[in-house]
């Protein structure tokens, strides 16, 4: 009876050891921790590898409130050095500084700054930070502006997400032939699977859209926005792409009533848990602004977007791995610099191929 069970084991174990050595051998930019943890999210073993998530975050991770405050912001690599004096003269809309939640306010805290050297009197992405939580005087947040009178956003496949069946994933990386314009990047959302939500690429609807849930979305004129979907399970002829991950943040200027939900924020660390998180949110003229911070709730990362001026706001990614927001100084993806000094992947991440779905952000 032992050599029975013990075979039939051995027989069970052969397709997930393939499938693990498949996972392995594939091509990947991400480490093996980070693949196998994926595997084993992808063959059975979510729900082991959320709370176990859960436990060394709350347990072993989880910030202390108070500490010594800081006395300088840390230095942000992907500011240009004439920034503050060319924008503060520009007459065309331009976002206010960001109001300090934490007095006395730091040098050049909430204060934006451009990253792209030739953008003169208009640049097309600004950045800042500031500290967004009075009891984490230590935390930082990292928040970016990107002009849509000057850019144009595109949503790019990765070699794994969305994982949907494309007829062409195409260079999983950002073109080569469109470097020479090229601003800023930044990550996308949850994996569908862990999101619940849709995909639109190229025009085409590959996974069901769901109405309710935040989406970032392109227009055939151009516009990008983010929103609750409203259109059902099919896009529109109009949309270009579409990107859902779980519901709105920030709405109407307001934060979303439901962000003490846990249900309501996915199948990973859900609302509370304080981790890496990133957002993306559009103002009341149309520009987009995502943030980022370590330590943070799915409430205190709406309230960054808010306080940033974002009307409507949706969640991205989580985790030190996913989260990135990398802004280029020079044409040619020259200078590339991450929002924050703390981001955990290298700045020349979406320049060579990559797994996950991003977005790339261009001069028009």
């Amino acid at each position: 009876m032992r050599r029975i069970l013990l075979a039939v084991a051995v027989i069970l174990a052969v397709p997930s050891l393939v499938s693990y050595i498949g996972v392995l051998t594939e091509r990947s930019d991400s480490t093996l921790s980070i693949r196998t943890v994926e595997w084993l999210r992808d063959n059975g073993a979510r729900g082991l590898v959320n709370r176990v998530e859960n436990f060394w975050y709350t347990t072993f991770q989880a910030p202390s409130t108070g500490g010594p405050a800081l006395h300088a912001l840390p230095r942000q690599a992907g500011v240009t050095a004439t920034s503050g004096k060319g924008v503060a003269r520009v007459k065309l809309y331009r976002p206010p500084n960001i109001f300090p939640v934490i007095h006395p306010a730091l040098a050049g805290e909430g204060v934006w700054h451009a990253t792209y050297a030739p953008g003169g009197s208009r640049p097309p992405v600004l950045v800042t930070q500031f500290r967004p939580e009075a009891l984490y005087p230590q935390n930082v947040a990292g928040v970016a502006w990107i002009d849509h009178t000057r850019t144009t956003t595109w949503l790019y496949p990765g070699a794994q997400e969305p994982a949907v069946t494309l007829p062409s994933r195409g260079p999983e990386e950002i073109p080569v032939s469109k470097r020479s314009t090229l601003v800023a990047s930044f990550n996308s959302g949850f994996k569908l699977v862990d999101s619940g939500g849709g995909v639109v690429v190229g025009g085409h609807t590959y996974a069901p859209m769901h109405d309710g849930l935040g989406t970032i979305m392109r227009l055939r004129n151009g516009q990008v926005d983010v929103r609750a979907w409203s259109y059902g399970p099919t896009a529109p002829s109009d949309v270009v792409y579409a990107r859902q991950n779980l519901p709105l943040i920030v709405i109407n200027g307001h934060l979303n009533p439901n962000l003490s939900d846990g249900p309501e924020w996915g199948a990973t660390l859900g609302n509370a848990v304080r981790v890496w998180r990133s957002g993306v949110g559009i103002d009341r003229h149309g520009n987009l602004i995502y943030a980022a911070a370590n330590d943070m709730t799915v409430g205190s990362l709406a309230a960054v977007l808010q306080r940033a001026g974002a009307v409507r706001a949706m969640e991205l990614d989580i985790n030190t791995y996913w989260t990135s927001f990398i802004t280029y100084r020079h044409p040619g993806a020259s200078g590339a610099a991450n929002l924050l000094a703390s981001m955990d992947r290298s700045p020349q991440r979406y320049l060579t191929p990559e797994d996950r779905d991003f977005f790339g952000v261009f001069l028009r």
